[in-house]
């Protein structure tokens, strides 16, 4: 079973009856409008002034999750398609985009008890989060869950091209100049290579009844 953020984050927000969100899911919804508006990734300018007009909502969905309505619509089953995959990346490195989308993510915080995985949670979104998590996995490892994830959905996606936009994002951003990929300095960094879904889901949740007790 798969040990990705995702899986992780949903689990652990069940167990402390918070809700789960995964802000990649609002980078691929904007993206999705982006695209859907004709817009090309690589004009900056309309693309920082779609995000500065968009409307985002943040509403229950299955379980635990959080589900994002863009304008008012559910774009969920859109989000896999491969060319919101291909784009996502290119489209979120740019800053006034970026600053929309973690303006949008603080104002979700400060609405709901949430458990919330993404790259920059711990240093840019929350840096004063309660706690802070930063789970790796070999690329090879991440690769097989996010192939397994897209398989299930019904996409049609050959393991190498997953490998292969999931090294690209990774170099993507990690080098780029805003909110760049890293564990955030009092970060508990766990290692999920060989652990279980429910090993990784139990640490954590651990942890979190720890600071719990110390408040």
């Amino acid at each position: 079973m798969a040990v990705g953020k995702s899986s992780v984050g949903l689990l652990l927000a069940e167990r402390l009856s918070f809700q789960f969100f995964d802000t990649g899911v609002i980078y691929r919804t904007f993206t999705w409008k982006a695209l859907d508006a004709g817009l090309s990734t690589s004009d900056s300018a309309a693309l920082i002034q779609l995000a500065r007009r968009t409307e985002f909502r943040f509403v229950p969905g299955s379980g635990s999750r959080l589900t994002v309505l863009i304008d008012g619509e559910d774009v969920s089953r859109q989000l896999s398609a491969q060319q919101v995959e291909r784009s996502v990346a290119l489209i979120a490195k740019i800053p006034e985009v970026r600053e929309c989308m973690v303006a949008e993510q603080r104002r979700m915080a400060m609405d709901h008890r949430l458990v919330m995985a993404g790259r920059d949670i711990g240093t840019v979104v929350l840096p004063w989060a309660d706690l802070k998590v930063f789970l790796t996995a070999t690329v090879q490892e991440r690769a097989r869950r996010r192939h397994a994830e897209l398989v299930q959905r019904g996409a049609g996606i050959p393991f190498e091209t997953v490998l292969a936009e999931l090294e690209q994002r990774d170099h993507n951003d990690i080098t780029r100049a805003v909110s760049p990929l890293k564990a955030a300095a009092d970060a508990i960094v766990i290692d999920t290579d060989g652990l279980s879904l429910g090993a990784v889901v139990d640490r954590i949740f651990a942890l979190a009844q720890s600071r719990r007790q110390d408040c």
